[in-house]
């Protein structure tokens, strides 16, 4: 027989559940946690997209790495693929085209990057301009400002160039008379602009990478960044413009929709924004629905084709609690729901909108 002690407990059995316990609320740290879901959700494989795709938003600059992109683009279905790495500083672009046109003509779209360390030289936007057109006329298709512009960038005076300096005008105006789009990428995720604390969704990134955060009165904040964007987008209405990104406003797509209401010449890419865009599905499918001809697809990672077939998951079924990571990287650690899109507007997202922006006929 088991002897109970005067309270009535087993003295053996108590030590050992608490032994389990102490065990299992030690000091793990929340960068380590790595909950294995017990949720039995249906998984749709899709090997291919529906439609041939254009990835509007990537980096292939390792130029070593392009025929294996172009194996992983095949393995997918994906029809063309934009570099965002056609660097003017030290004519990086110049190679880039050369090689891309080698391994896959018509196959990879090289984008000019303008170099605006030389912000302070006499008349820079009108060189930068004409290395552009040169730049085109051997085969670039656009051209890509990075975050850089508004959060690193500095000039002579030591403060950062500001995205609507006027120094910047001949650039845009260029893009306009060659008829290529703009992909821009100003400000960063919402939580990137705030303390990295308990309450911040993004803890996870920040902690590993701090040098992500721009938070502080050093640095502008993200809608004033926005904010001369807009202006920018405003006062050139015949350049298209693609907001990264989904605009850099993924969290509040009620201001993303009034954007696209008052600029014509504003589109949007979804790249590395899946995690942001399927923890919100309902209002995502009304958004794609609504604003189907002002999408476009990306991804912003280097071309893989099981990253590809995430996104078509995402896009293409009504899968439920899926695990973007595999995409892009961490985010929030967020799980995500598909969008199951109509056919109609799949096509548009997976091609035919990237056609118009990029004045291509099918």
């Amino acid at each position: 027989m088991i002897k109970l002690n005067k309270s009535g407990i087993l003295p053996i059995l108590f030590m050992s559940i608490l032994m389990d316990v102490s065990a299992q609320t030690g000091d793990l740290k929340l960068v380590e946690w790595q909950p294995v879901s017990q949720l039995v959700t249906k998984k749709t494989n899709i090997t291919k997209a529906k439609f041939p795709v254009i990835d509007i938003h990537n980096h292939l600059g390792d130029l070593e790495n392009t025929e294996h992109y172009l194996a992983e683009m095949d393995k997918a279905g994906v029809w063309k693929c934009v570099s965002l790495d056609a660097l003017s500083k030290d004519d990086f672009y110049k190679e880039h085209i050369k090689v891309s046109t080698a391994v896959g003509k018509d196959r990879f779209l090289p984008f000019f990057r303008p170099d605006f360390s030389k912000i302070d030289e006499p008349n820079f936007g009108i060189k930068e301009a004409k290395k552009l057109e040169e730049a085109y006329k051997m085969g670039a298709r656009g051209i890509k400002i990075s975050k850089a512009l508004g959060l690193g960038h500095k000039d002579g005076s030591g403060k950062f160039i500001a995205v609507d300096d006027p120094r910047i005008d001949p650039i845009w105006a260029k893009c306009g008379e060659l008829g290529i789009p703009v992909v821009i990428h100003v400000s960063d995720p919402k939580a990137f602009f705030t303390p990295i604390d308990k309450y911040n969704e993004r803890y996870d990134e920040l902690g590993e990478n701090p040098e992500w955060s721009f938070y502080g009165e050093e640095f502008p904040s993200k809608m004033e960044i926005l904010e001369a964007r807009n202006r920018v987008i405003e006062k050139h209405p015949n350049t298209i413009f693609v907001g990264a990104h989904f605009g850099n406003l993924p969290e509040d797509l009620s201001v993303v929709g009034r954007w696209l209401d008052t600029y014509p010449n504003f589109y949007v890419d979804i790249d590395a924004r899946i995690s942001e865009l399927g923890r919100q599905p309902y209002t995502a499918r009304k958004f794609f629905i609504k604003y189907q001809d002002r999408i476009l697809f990306g991804t912003d990672t280097p071309c893989d084709a099981e990253a590809y077939r995430l996104y078509f998951r995402f896009l293409e079924t009504d899968d439920q609690y899926i695990d973007p990571t595999p995409a892009h990287k961490l985010q929030g650690r967020w799980m995500i729901y598909g969008l199951y899109l109509p056919d109609e507007v799949l096509e548009k997202i997976y091609n035919k909108n990237a056609l118009k922006v990029l004045g291509i006929s099918e």
